[in-house]
């Protein structure tokens, strides 16, 4: 049976890692199940999800040219419809950074042109300055007036 992108399969876990796991799929043939995919929550520690000779159901999610195979258990998993929409959604908003914004510019929304950080800066900026000579004038003694 050759193994094609959208496959659902069923798998023994023959290794873990701290990155993920490896599945032993039908005929022999080997795939990776990315930490990020084997549960919806945040993984820290495979060996709390899986364990050596576990049975799982795994999506595949890719073929490489080079014959590696990757795997999903999360998306394996039948889940409601609502649920299912919602999960289609964050997927097609593209990739994030740690603060929930697109991490590529323009992958959602309209990203900032360089006249708007400029002048964001120099807002900043002078704001920054001005509380500092506040704070360094009254430390001097006043208006900053040197003392005879």
């Amino acid at each position: 049976m050759a193994i094609e992108v959208g496959t659902k399969l069923e798998g023994k876990v023959t290794g873990i890692t701290h990155f993920g796991a490896f599945v032993d799929l039908t005929g022999g043939v080997t795939g990776l199940v990315h930490i990020s995919e084997i549960a919806d929550s945040y993984v820290k520690d495979v060996h709390e999800h899986l364990k050596i000779n576990d049975m799982v159901k795994v999506k595949v999610i890719n073929v490489d040219k080079d014959g590696k195979i990757g795997l999903s258990i999360r998306q394996a998993v039948d889940k409601p419809p609502e649920q299912q929409q919602y999960s289609q959604q964050t997927q097609q908003r593209g990739p994030r950074d740690r603060g929930g914004r697109p991490s590529k510019p323009g992958g959602f929304g309209r990203s900032p042109s360089f006249d708007d950080k400029l002048s964001r800066f120099l807002k900043d900026s002078e704001e920054r300055i001005s509380t500092l000579k506040k704070s360094t004038e009254s430390k001097r003694g006043g208006r900053g007036g040197r003392r005879s």
